[in-house]
């Protein structure tokens, strides 16, 4: 699959500033590509944790839940040799289990020991971070608000960390079923992946009811999920259909097409594969925008590219908000063994 840059016009190329429409050109079909896309720093991670266990250990490697919230992403690594697990419990005694980028409970971490589960917790370094400070506001006896969606793997995750001081906000109807002890011991924390309008909405809510509400020490929500939902914004008022590439499990996938459409394109979609792409939603559109969850390889984005392409669509823009150089290490038990392998063979 070509690269971004061959799927680039002349006439297009890459631009950083805000869309506007030339009223003196014909109409013509063109795409605006949003960057930053695709994988964040704790995908990346969490993905090139299951290869190199798999690289290292050998299959099978079990990971419990998905990795990550991609279709695309899980059945690839199933075919290398990955077996998804819902428990710790399915996991044979003694074997290697992945903590998926979600983050889990200390109880999960307590199970896998009483399982002799070689563990590698993969969880993305900024949903430890939330960890932590609910850890920290728990020792102090804060009643902590944790905004997220109910069931979400890292809501669990979180709230497991101190059950008895966190409280879960579903968005800003759920403010009103808030209770608490003491309203000068107070403060809210949240799901990486919401939206960030949607957030703030109900953090402004929050603070009518109370006014000395604490905020996180920095913000919780990711970087990534912010820049996507960024230049999504950017791109949306230009757009009769914005096509997001991820699944309907992603958190952040689901969030892009909700502010698209929040911020004015005419219609939006969200698709795992280029094949899901129904030609009707191009009938009439001259504009068509592009992006994807923080989850999705980059090789999907470019087929959805070629599926519009011979559907016309052939001009790219790639519209640029952000550069994203943010990495993160591997787990630390993952490469002391992987140290540990390439010192053996030396």
């Amino acid at each position: 699959m070509a690269p971004v840059a061959a799927l680039l016009t002349a006439a297009a190329g890459t631009y950083h500033g805000r869309v506007t429409a030339d009223q003196t050109s014909p109409v013509r079909k063109r795409v605006l590509l949003a960057k930053p896309r695709g994988y964040c720093a704790g995908v990346d991670r969490a993905v090139q944790t299951v290869e190199e266990a798999l690289k290292l250990y050998g299959a099978p490697v079990y990971v419990r839940k998905q990795i990550v919230h991609n279709k695309h992403v899980v059945t690839t690594l199933e075919s290398r040799g990955a077996i998804f697990v819902e428990e710790n419990e399915e996991v044979p005694e003694g074997s290697t289990v992945v903590f998926s980028a979600h983050g889990v409970a200390p109880e999960v971490h307590e199970q896998a020991r009483e399982r002799n589960l070689k563990a590698i917790d993969a969880t993305c370094p900024l949903v430890t971070k939330v960890h932590h400070e609910a850890k920290r506001f728990a020792a102090d006896d804060y009643d902590i608000l944790l905004i997220g969606h109910e069931g979400h793997e890292e809501v669990i995750g979180t709230a497991g960390e101190a059950p008895a001081h966190i409280q879960l906000v579903d968005g800003p109807d759920d403010v009103d079923n808030v209770v608490i002890r003491d309203p000068a011991k107070v403060v809210w924390l949240s799901q990486t992946t919401l939206s960030v309008d949607e957030t703030m909405e109900t953090v402004a809510r929050l603070k009518t009811r109370l006014p000395l509400l604490q905020s996180p020490p920095s913000d919780d929500i990711c970087y990534a999920t912010s820049n996507r939902q960024h230049v999504i914004k950017e791109i949306a008022p230009e757009c009769d259909v914005v096509i997001v590439v991820g699944s309907t499990n992603s958190s952040n996938s689901v969030r892009l097409v909700e502010v698209a459409l929040g911020a004015g394109a005419r219609a939006g979609h969200l698709v795992d594969y280029a094949s899901e792409i129904r030609d009707e939603w191009l009938d009439g559109a001259t504009t068509v925008g592009v992006s994807s969850g923080a989850s999705v390889p980059e090789d999907l984005v470019m087929e959805v590219l070629a599926h519009l392409a011979e559907r016309g669509f052939g001009e790219v823009t790639e519209y640029t908000t952000a550069e994203e150089r943010l990495t993160f290490s591997l787990p630390q038990e993952l490469r002391r063994d992987m140290k540990a392998a390439a010192a053996s063979r030396g």
